[in-house]
């Protein structure tokens, strides 16, 4: 009888103690883009020095969104809105919980570099042939992408959407401005490239991108009563532009690794991270 006791009690304190260690587990969802990457590590970094083991699970947009919906990850940082994944939001807003910006001032559309001739979206109706008719974009199904998509059908342009990768779009801008020729690639504010080259935004008369875009924080349902310490760190974690350009150029930089730069921007950052974790 004695070890009949004896074995369920084990089993209960083996079965507690497995509860608090997946309490302990924390699953970030992101979209392998820079500003996204940035946010991702140094939000990883912080909860593991709460005890935390956090586990990052690139994913497309869409998937990212769905992620978070289904409770297969309990949080993002990379959610666009209100334009770029709004239809995300629109269709998954009632499954998940929206907690709020992280990142202000953000925008996307289309850049060029500072020397082009190229000042508006309605210049390419007459110039399209500068830019050998294309713009050069990122993966099929980003909210640029389909923003680009309503810009070319708004304005009437004679140009081809080429779909890519954020890796592919900023080596063919790399490549144009060190043989100073003209390009258009689609773009989005924070991104590294603008603080390596000098670059501009073709004006958009239209609004076919949308206005001023913020990047918001993305919950499950159920986290804030699950995890209430990594709720309340989610609410107050918040970057700037600068930050995150500063750091997605240092990522871009021969063997630099994520962590490494995530790392070092905390520790050069201390006092902002201490104040997430009040």
């Amino acid at each position: 009888m004695r070890a009949k006791v004896l074995g369920t009690l084990l089993c209960l304190t083996l079965v507690q103690g497995s509860a608090e260690a997946a309490d302990k587990q924390v699953r970030i969802a992101y979209v392998e883009w820079a500003d996204a990457v940035v946010a991702t590590n140094i939000l990883k970094l912080v909860l593991e020095e709460k005890g935390y083991q956090v586990k990052t699970i690139p994913l497309a947009a869409a998937a990212m969104w769905q992620s978070v919906a289904n409770g297969d990850a309990d949080v993002s940082v990379a959610a666009w809105l209100p334009t770029t994944q709004g239809a995300y939001y629109a269709k998954l807003k009632n499954r998940v919980d929206l907690i709020g910006p992280n990142v202000t001032g953000a925008k996307i559309g289309w850049v060029v570099p500072a020397y082009s001739d190229l000042n508006s979206i309605e210049d390419l109706k007459s110039k399209a042939s500068e830019v050998d008719g294309k713009v050069i974009g990122i993966d099929p199904g980003a909210g640029v992408m389909r923003s680009s998509e309503e810009a070319i059908k708004a304005y009437k342009l004679p140009v081809k959407l080429v779909d890519g990768s954020d890796a592919t779009m900023t080596s063919a801008l790399k490549d144009s401005i060190r043989q100073k020729k003209n390009i258009v690639v689609t773009a989005w504010t924070p991104h590294w490239m603008f603080a390596r080259y000098d670059l501009k935004y073709l004006a958009d008369p239209k609004g076919a991108f949308g206005q001023e875009e913020t990047v918001n924080t993305l919950a499950r349902k159920g986290l804030k009563d699950d995890m209430p310490e990594v709720y309340r760190i989610l609410q107050k974690f918040k970057l700037t532009i600068k930050d995150e350009e500063t750091v997605m150029a240092e990522n871009e930089e021969k063997g630099a690794k994520p962590s490494e730069t995530a790392a070092k921007w905390i520790a050069e950052n201390r006092a902002t991270v201490d104040s997430w974790l009040k």
